[in-house]
């Protein structure tokens, strides 16, 4: 899709400003360690959310891959390559050092590769992109219907796998299914594209909400529920965001029919998002759950996919105040090093709204780069 329209920008951010945090924010990521209380966090077990592969941004998982690609992102608005060595270093180093098992969550940081290997055309990048996408055709775990089973890595073992048997998350769309429909479109591989497709309309039907819009956590076969039929702000911002990354990757050969659907269902989603946005510009951990935490990963991700949304025409203007009120609760949340503040840790399926309320706080690599996207896309107004 192409930029429709500017519209009449946000009045009321200081771009000196936000241009300033941005640059503190990328260098942060690019040196992102453990949180200072990292092991009062272990004390506190899995059950809220601390999983130590998580941390910094080194290691080989989902939290890294989404910040690999905000670095990927950043690089291409500014036309700047200060980014690229690390980037390249990044992925030699992790593959020199054995990488972890394949999985959902492990496929995230392919996404960037298979974009940053345009560049390169290194044949072991190459080659692990294409024997990665074949796995995930022939190997990964399916669920009745042919859904991509959330299948994530075991904590505290590198090889070892969560299989959550028969089980759908919304953070797949993100964390694979954007990375299988690029390599699609790259190797003119159409299975790959239909399978993509299909993966998309499957989280739609079984985790889209028709009478609020928004998107549960998850759902499962083997009980044929959304678990707590929760509203979780992150789980909702990935498609908000990535929806439009997926659809940008047609290039325009998108089936007019499937793409009306899926916009549709993008403006339906934001339409709730603005109605329940907080005064502060943040959106609550557990949407409509006012008690619950301001989490400023999900705000940032919301606020990309919006603005992006405003840039391509497919929203109008009455949705700048809400951008740019999230950009300003944003910025707000940026503490004077780049750390990004109010930021949830890994979360997993949860069955009351209490196992959301109950997730860590603490500096993620994906709370650096969701933020850099999001403030790429308040430039770009």
């Amino acid at each position: 899709m192409e930029d429709c329209q500017k519209g009449e920008g946000m009045k009321n951010i200081d771009k000196k400003e936000l241009d300033q945090k941005l640059g503190l924010v990328i260098e942060k990521l690019m040196n992102l360690g453990g949180p200072e209380d990292e092991q009062e966090l272990a004390e506190g077990g899995e059950k809220i959310g601390f999983f130590r592969r998580d941390f910094g941004i080194h290691e080989w998982d989902w939290p890294q891959g989404v910040g690999l690609y905000g670095l990927l992102k950043i690089m291409k608005v500014t036309k700047r390559d200060e980014y690229r060595d690390f980037l390249y270093r990044w992925f030699k180093d992790n593959i020199s050092a054995g990488l972890p098992s394949k999985n959902i969550n492990t496929t995230t940081p392919l996404l960037t590769l298979a974009e940053l290997n345009e560049d390169y055309r290194d044949e072991q990048f190459e080659e692990l992109c294409l024997k990665w996408a074949d796995w995930l055709m022939c190997c990964l775990p399916r669920t009745w219907e042919g859904g991509f089973q959330h299948v994530t890595s075991a904590n505290g073992d590198r090889q070892g796998v969560r299989l959550n048997e028969n089980e759908m998350w919304i953070d797949t769309l993100f964390m694979t299914v954007l990375f299988l429909n690029k390599m699609g479109q790259k190797y003119h591989r159409q299975i790959w594209i239909d399978e993509s497709i299909h993966q998309v309309l499957m989280h739609i039907k079984y985790l889209y909400d028709k009478e609020s819009g928004l998107f549960y956590h998850g759902w499962t076969f083997n009980e044929r529920n959304n678990f707590g039929g929760i509203f979780w702000c992150r789980g909702n911002s990935w498609f908000t965001l990535g929806i439009l990354d997926y659809i940008d990757m047609f290039e325009g050969t998108m089936n007019a029919g499937l793409k009306t659907f899926i916009v549709d269902t993008y403006k339906a989603q934001v339409a709730k998002l603005k109605e329940v946005q907080d005064i502060s510009g943040l959106w609550h951990t557990v949407l409509l759950d006012n008690t619950s935490y301001l989490e400023t990963s999900g705000t940032a991700a919301i606020a990309a996919g919006i603005l992006k949304g405003i840039r391509y025409g497919i929203l109008d203007d009455s949705y700048l105040p809400c951008a740019e009120k999230a950009i300003q609760g944003i910025l707000n949340n940026i503490d004077e090093d780049g750390t990004v503040l109010n930021v949830s840790g890994g979360t997993g399926m949860g069955y009351n709204a209490e196992h959301y309320k109950n997730i860590l706080i603490a500096p993620m690599a994906y709370g650096q780069s969701l933020t850099i996207l999001a403030l790429a896309e308040a430039l770009a107004i």
